[in-house]
């Protein structure tokens, strides 16, 4: 489409999402099932496909979601939507089965099929490929401006841009999302980061047949812990103690866990019994606390909270009972290229020792996600910033928004036409990093939007 894409004439809305991966899919959807056939959506993506992003994007078979099929449905009024579509598309799995996330990559895209179709729902669906710079409020709207010189005007516009995710590494590090192993089967492979993403790595090198050592580098050793059989306990808001400090929240969490152990379950049962109410308790908390949770509990919290699929967590234990498995205790501080083409690692190891260099032939940087939010921002994100249109939450998680969604500037004003949701803006509830709680937020805010949502609107299954 070349110029410019303005909205027409007609009566309705025109929201502009920014960010084609699971979280603008999602935010399309729940706008487009309105009952209203007035609202219209444009998605810009500089990337072709719809829906995978960097989680989705994958082929690797063995790349599993870390959440059950049942908890993976687009809508919260449709639990089974996902199942219902994998039994049409052929896939033979049950709601307990973790499915690959490709395949996941795929059902986020098929949301959009109704109205991608041509003609379908009298073009209510416009999807743009390219880059935006730069999104400008104005008393009638907003103005999205891309690299090739194109505009776009809509009443809203909804940042959607995913995770602040480095593009290269420097080298001689591999970035996270290449996962193209070594060509010596043999070679020494070194992953920083112990999170979901180097278990992805593992499973890509063992099923091409790695047979070298694999050594893997966090600061404190930690573990996504398996997932198991389990069901929440019961747990009334009351008896949550908001707006206790950090340490007593952990203690009473710890209380928890044991009276889910004496009636036989076991610490799933109490983490699961909390996840509806993170947000609550991550209001309560002072900034102060939100602070102290990060730098000494958020690590324990999220191996506890993102766990890894059973075949995953066998495959991990299969590999380090053999010995080819090493997981090191240590900070990371350098890596460079040697002479010889190997690559040495400086380490700052634990109290408890480990080696202070380590020589690899393959180092791979698996970080995880909280990275700087400006350095790393996508062009959209860092232009705001700097105009000042936008600022970093206290925290420096994501951009700072209400909780519902608005974009707040340096000078402390909320946005009325940008909003930014997902990962993007951690900050406002901390735990908006997974499907279940994206289509939360993304639902409520086609609600808050235009009023409810028709469930039968737009079923594909």
């Amino acid at each position: 489409m070349d110029g410019a894409y303005r909205q027409d004439h007609r009566d309705g809305q025109h929201v502009l999402i920014i960010g084609g991966g699971a979280s603008g899919v999602l935010m399309a959807t729940h706008l487009l099932r309105l009952p209203s056939r007035e609202v219209r959506v444009t998605i810009i993506e500089r990337a072709e496909l719809l829906g995978c992003g960097i989680a989705y994007g994958t082929d690797d078979p063995d790349h599993l979601l870390n959440t059950r099929a049942s908890q993976m449905s687009a809508f919260p009024d449709q639990p089974d939507h996902f199942e219902r579509w994998l039994a049409a598309e052929g896939i033979p799995v049950t709601g307990m089965s973790f499915v690959d996330r490709g395949t996941y990559g795929r059902y986020l895209a098929s949301l959009l099929a109704p109205w991608r179709e041509e003609g379908a729902e009298s073009g209510r669906l416009h999807c743009m490929r390219g880059e935006c710079l730069r999104i400008l409020e104005t008393d009638g709207g907003v103005v999205a401006e891309f690299d090739d010189g194109r505009t776009a005007r809509a009443d809203r516009a909804i940042l959607a841009t995913g995770h602040a995710v480095p593009s290269e590494p420097p080298y001689p590090l591999r970035g996270g999302w290449d996962f193209n192993p070594p060509a010596d089967a043999d070679a020494t492979v070194a992953i920083i980061g112990t999170g979901l993403s180097m278990v992805d790595h593992v499973a890509t090198l063992l099923g091409a047949g790695h047979k070298g050592p694999i050594y893997c580098l966090s600061r404190r050793g930690l573990l996504p812990q398996p997932h198991a059989d389990t069901y929440a306990l019961g747990l009334e808001q009351h008896r949550i103690p908001l707006g206790a400090s950090v340490s007593e929240t952990m203690h009473w969490l710890r209380g928890l866990v044991r009276l889910a152990e004496a009636q036989g379950g076991t610490w799933r049962n109490a983490v699961d019994a909390i996840r509806p109410h993170v947000a609550k308790i991550w209001h309560a908390w002072s900034l102060e606390d939100r602070a102290r949770f990060l730098r000494h509990a958020a690590a324990w919290w999220e191996v506890h909270r993102h766990r890894m699929p059973p075949v995953s967590a066998n495959r991990m234990s299969r590999a380090a009972a053999s010995g080819q498995l090493s997981i090191l205790r240590g900070h990371f501080q350098s890596a460079e290229e040697r002479d010889d083409g190997r690559i040495a690692m400086r380490i700052v190891p634990r109290k408890n020792g480990g080696p202070e260099q380590l020589v690899a032939d393959h180092v791979i940087d698996c970080r995880g996600i909280r990275r700087n939010p400006v350095e790393h921002a996508v062009p959209v994100v860092r232009d705001l910033l700097l105009r000042r249109a936008a600022r970093l939450d206290p925290l420096g998680l994501g951009l700072d928004t209400t909780t519902s969604a608005q974009v707040i500037d340096a000078s402390g004003q909320t946005s009325q036409r940008i909003y930014a949701i997902g990962p993007a803006a951690r900050g406002a509830l901390w735990e908006i990093t997974a499907i279940p709680d994206i289509r939360e937020q993304t639902a409520n805010l086609a609600q808050d939007f235009f009023g409810p949502t028709d469930i039968h609107a737009g079923e594909r299954v």
